[in-house]
């Protein structure tokens, strides 16, 4: 759990960082701090009987009970333990804590979020007699309309260990006409002008799939930085485009993210190696003569660029990259990352 909260901070401390350096103009205002609080600190000093006789005195059974997600839950296969029903008493506690210490009167969150934040707004207002607020913003879903997150299998991280800054570009270069400026005004800082210019753009070059581009280049800048967009086009280049250029720009970091599921070898360069060598040592194609009519029939490539004679000699610039480095492609989707040692 300590490890999730040091990269949910190292997260959301690298958006406002990103946000300051890169989209916040000065003499715009004042976009004051943001303080991110481990709500361990106040929950786990909390005595439990003090809990109870104070937050649960006040939170009624009936209408926690009566909210959808809770009514969900307790018909559902698993039930529900006590600790899941708890947990709106906790996050209204935090509320609580963060409105008299911090003077928080507002709590967002998405709309499933709506039974948490009204028992917080309950909480605070009985405790203290002070207005507060919840705001609640719709979820954003797939295509099919199914909740983006872990639990549907969909998720996109802020990560870079579980999503690189070249799938997060390419999540966004694919969403469709019908969201796209929703979506470059709800991830973005471009000016509604600005937005609407791109969009009359877009109506007469379509083609060019620029609104897309531009909301995939703004929110990569914004979770990863100037390097991770960068990063993000280098891989788009190299896969799309077969770019030799941008594969011996590439650092092993973004090759290993770029082909996830695709197995790396290191091998050493022989003399008179050749691709029907290369192929066998990867074990990239199979052995006699199946493997030999994959590479004469066309089904191999070599940095992007298609090799027909198994006895062709692999040559360094060409074969190999100047960073010793080959990617070699099976078919149309199986990727082998070769490095090369002592070269």
């Amino acid at each position: 759990v300590r490890a999730h909260a040091r990269a949910l901070r190292a997260g959301l401390e690298r958006l406002f960082g990103n946000h300051r350096e890169l989209f916040w103009q000065p003499g715009a205002g004042r976009l004051g701090r943001a303080a991110l609080l481990d709500n361990a600190r106040w929950l786990g000093r909390e005595p439990l009987l003090r809990f109870l006789g104070g937050a649960g005195g006040r939170l009624r059974m009936g209408t926690l009970l009566s909210r959808q997600s809770c009514q969900a839950r307790l018909r559902s296969a698993e039930g529900m333990s006590l600790a899941e029903f708890l947990y709106p008493a906790l996050q209204a506690y935090d509320f609580l804590h963060l409105h008299q210490h911090h003077g928080c009167r507002i709590q967002l969150g998405g709309h499933d979020q709506m039974g948490n934040i009204m028992s917080g707004y309950e909480l605070v207002t009985k405790m203290t007699g002070t207005d507060v607020f919840g705001i609640t913003v719709p979820l954003i879903t797939s295509t099919t309309g199914d909740k983006l997150g872990k639990t549907a299998g969909n998720a996109i991280w802020l990560n870079r260990d579980k999503t690189s800054p070249f799938e997060l570009y390419q999540f966004f270069v694919r969403q469709q006409d019908n969201v796209v400026e929703k979506y470059l005004k709800l991830f973005t800082f471009l000016p509604l002008e600005e937005i609407a210019h791109i969009m009359e753009m877009h109506a007469k070059e379509p083609e060019k799939w620029g609104p897309q581009k531009r909301l995939a280049a703004e929110v990569t800048k914004l979770v990863h930085g100037r390097e991770g967009l960068e990063s993000a086009k280098r891989c788009t280049k190299a896969l799309y485009y077969s770019s030799v250029e941008a594969l011996e720009d590439m650092s092993d970091q973004e090759l290993q993210e770029l082909f996830r599921q695709a197995p790396s070898a290191e091998l050493m360069l022989e003399p008179g190696m050749t691709v029907l060598d290369l192929c066998r040592k990867a074990n990239a194609i199979p052995d006699g003569p199946s493997g030999y009519r994959k590479i004469t029939d066309g089904g191999v490539s070599i940095n992007g660029n298609r090799v027909t004679n198994p006895e062709t000699v692999l040559i360094l610039g060409q074969h190999i990259l100047k960073n010793g480095v080959s990617l070699l492609r099976v078919g149309k989707k199986n990727y082998y990352i070769i490095k090369w040692l002592q070269l």
